[in-house]
């Protein structure tokens, strides 16, 4: 016996779709069927992607009492008729392009495109990418600008280490920061037209003076007018830099004053400080609800291990995928400096690394941080406790640490035989 049918039920009533280019947006709306009919309606238009444009399309849709407005994550492309209707009042929905299957051989236009997002939408077949809300949003942009400056400053460094070794200045080699105060002065001297080596050495200031001797072999090279002009260029771009990522970053403190508490409460965790506490934030939010479980904001992050299976049998390599750049860098950096640490985070990623290398231990220490994060930002209340470096000593089981060194002892040539002390 058949049971009845709840489709109708699942299918959301008024629902839109967009198919959205650099120019044109494409919408498709789905309507119920009126009065005298018995399929459900539909209207396909076209609008340019200018402000007025989008309002006009904004209001259409308010009127029609669309439930929800459903695009795929193209470019950047998606930013504006998202925002906007997302200030109408609407419900907005991004989603990924992978997640929208198309049948093999069917036509591909925009029109078609935005009819089968539409379709695929009303039946609740999709489910929606994670767009934080404005102030987020705002920090978001703050954050990674400022990734993208360290970025180029490096690069602007690189290119004067590159320039000094062409003139055969060996700076690089005697000072571990040749951009350091020393440094920085001596360049300005070779800019300045100064050639003498023994004059430059002498500019080392601090623990740098003990290696005046070799300073003065470094300086002993062919630096020229050439190589004059494009350091003076460098080094003012360098300070520009500088100057931009200053400016930046007090942006950055006035927009996480609402966020102040979240900041103070992740900056208890070994190797997470001001900057990664901001672009942890910026990336996820303070609002645990978007993701019901640690699993879940580990699996978007992909910090955690894939899965894919068939016939009962594990295929792969358990590959977590690509995530969140910014965030996996944040997360990254922290677990360098958590891994210098006499802690729990620390303990755990040394042991890890004899395991299993540098990488996993890298990841499973991520992944064991974002799971803390979940925590701190889902309770107001809750705070950061080490269990302390002995933590899996203390808790682990007595033949596993027998097995371990039995293994240890075997690797290093010796025959082991345990016996029980008296």
């Amino acid at each position: 016996m058949f049971a009845q049918s709840e489709d109708d039920e699942q299918i959301i009533q008024r629902v839109a779709a967009l198919d959205i280019g650099k120019a044109e947006v494409v919408c498709c709306v789905r309507l119920p069927a009126p009065a005298d009919g018995k399929r459900r309606v539909q209207e396909v238009t076209t609008h340019s992607t200018m402000t007025r444009s989008l309002t006009e399309l904004a209001n259409r849709l308010v009127e029609l009492g669309i439930e929800r407005v459903v695009m795929e994550a193209t470019s950047d492309y998606w930013r504006p008729p998202f925002y906007l209707l997302e200030a109408h009042g609407l419900e907005p929905w991004l989603v990924n392009a992978k997640d929208v299957k198309h049948l093999p051989g069917r036509p591909k236009t925009d029109v078609l495109d935005a009819v089968w997002l539409c379709k695929v939408a009303e039946r609740q077949m999709l489910r929606p990418s994670f767009v934080p809300p404005r102030p987020i949003r705002r920090l978001r942009d703050l954050t990674r600008y400022r990734i993208a400056l360290v970025g180029s400053r490096n690069a602007e460094k690189n290119r004067v280490e590159k320039l000094l070794e062409d003139a055969c200045i060996k700076l690089s080699v005697v000072a571990s920061d040749i951009f350091g105060v020393s440094g920085r002065e001596m360049m300005a001297a070779l800019i300045a037209g100064e050639q003498d080596p023994r004059v430059l050495a002498q500019m080392a200031r601090s623990s740098m003076r003990r290696k005046i001797p070799q300073l003065e072999e470094a300086f002993t090279g062919h630096f020229d007018e050439h190589h004059r002009f494009l350091l003076e260029r460098m080094l003012g771009r360098i300070d520009q830099i500088d100057g931009d990522i200053a400016a930046v970053d007090e942006q950055i403190d006035e927009h996480m004053v609402p966020f102040g508490d979240a900041a103070a409460r992740l900056d208890e965790i070994p190797g997470i400080g001001a900057t990664a506490a901001a672009a942890i934030i910026a990336e996820i939010g303070v609002d645990m609800t978007r993701f019901p479980t640690p699993g879940h904001l580990t699996s978007w992050a992909r910090f955690a291990p894939g899965m894919n299976s068939s016939a009962g049998k594990d295929k792969g390599n358990g590959a977590t995928g690509h995530g969140n750049r910014y965030l996996a860098r944040a997360l990254g950096e922290a677990v360098v400096g958590a891994s210098k640490t006499n802690t729990f985070l620390g303990a755990r990623y040394r042991r890890l690394v004899r395991r299993r290398g540098k990488k996993k231990a890298l990841v499973a220490v991520g992944r064991s941080i974002l799971v803390i994060i979940w925590h701190l930002l889902s309770d107001p209340d809750a705070r950061y406790q080490d269990l302390g470096p002995d933590h899996h000593d203390r808790h682990a089981n007595t033949e596993t640490i027998k097995r371990a060194h039995v293994r240890q002892l075997e690797a290093l040539g010796y025959h082991v035989t345990l016996q029980p002390a008296a």
